[in-house]
């Protein structure tokens, strides 16, 4: 017996990030943070854009990423797969994509991105070749299998990126951060886990180069909360299974003017606001870095809906249309719209 579409939609949204098992009794360290306030968006002077996510949030980065790869210039990606590694398929999903029971099928991900590209509907891929890549993966990850996760390195290799595999780290399918309140190897609410490193540090020297220690002490910058109806290709962020607000994290070096970079920071499953309120904005370890580096951060962010019960970004064509991990996609649009109005 087959098993129907919506259950296996739901399978999915269960299965990426969401698992048995409460918050972890750990010793977290506590990072300084800034109370959200009502604002827009505006432009800054930006010299490049980088996107990061984990799990759905890191599937939706590479999405961003090979769509605009002409204008996003490197990702760091948590606990993900492949480049449309779903194929518009919650089968494929759930069962290849997460578990390893099907395979990647690597090599027509890479032809349909070639195919996509020459049609103008992704960026050319040249533009991969020497982007900076970095890749982490757990290896107490239970929800994404080491070999999808294996396969998404591989993948941008094969397009000729620069990238920079940590596959040694012990812990479950999380965000890995110093602030993480959950033990390394567990797989738990908000999926924020200490491991005792500083992955932040890692890729954001990957993707940026050289960078400076981070703030440890209060922030200098706004944590602005903006509407994102206004940015939403509908008009209506909530229909597009997306929060009425995000958040953007802005240095006062960027807000005074200053030539700034831009990164995209994109949550999982079951950690947007409407589940854990601000847990990833505060403790991902970006505003950190951000106060020192002259970075903006955005944080997009994506909500419960009855195609997507757990908050998760669209990687596999749960809100119908199949156009969702090129241009014109429209949660890859309404982000993109975002970071057309910060970098001008």
């Amino acid at each position: 017996m087959r098993t129907p579409w919506k259950a296996l939609v739901a399978l999915v949204a269960a299965a990426l990030l969401v698992l048995p098992g409460g918050v972890a009794a750990h010793a977290a360290g506590t990072p300084h943070t800034k109370i959200p306030v009502s604002g827009s968006l505006r432009s800054y002077p930006v010299s490049a854009v980088y996107v990061a996510g984990i799990s759905s949030g890191g599937y939706m980065a590479t999405q961003l990423q090979v769509a605009y790869s002409a204008r996003i210039r490197g990702a760091a990606i948590f606990a993900a797969g492949p480049y449309y590694c779903a194929q518009n398929n919650a089968a494929q999903a759930l069962y290849g994509c997460g578990d390893n029971i099907y395979p990647t099928y690597l090599s027509t991900l890479e032809s349909h991105t070639r195919t996509w590209a020459s049609y103008g509907w992704v960026d050319g891929t040249a533009n991969l070749s020497g982007q900076p890549v970095y890749v982490h993966h757990g290896s107490n990850d239970g929800v994404v299998k080491t070999s999808v996760t294996n396969d998404l390195a591989r993948y941008y290799r094969d397009f000729g990126a620069s990238v920079q595999y940590d596959a040694g780290s012990a812990a479950g399918h999380a965000w890995v951060t110093p602030y993480g309140t959950v033990g390394c190897a567990q797989t738990a609410a908000p999926f924020l886990n200490d491991c005792g490193t500083d992955p932040q540090r890692t890729f954001l020297g990957k993707l940026l180069g050289a960078v400076s220690p981070p703030n440890t002490g209060p922030l200098g910058g706004t944590l602005i909360r903006f509407g994102q109806d206004s940015f939403a290709v509908n008009g209506w962020a909530n229909g597009l299974s997306m929060d009425t607000n995000g958040f953007a994290y802005v240095p006062s070096a960027c807000a005074a003017g200053q030539t700034c970079r831009l990164l995209v920071a994109l949550h999982g499953c079951a950690q947007g606001h409407s589940r854990v309120g601000t847990a990833f904005v505060d403790r991902a370890n970006l505003n950190q870095y951000a106060d020192t580096n002259q970075l903006i951060v955005l944080y997009p962010q994506a909500i419960p809906t009855a195609v997507n019960p757990n908050g998760c970004w669209d990687w596999w064509g749960y809100l119908g249309a199949t156009n969702y991990p090129i241009k014109g996609g429209a949660q890859l649009e309404t982000i993109m719209n975002m970071v057309r109005r910060l970098d001008g």
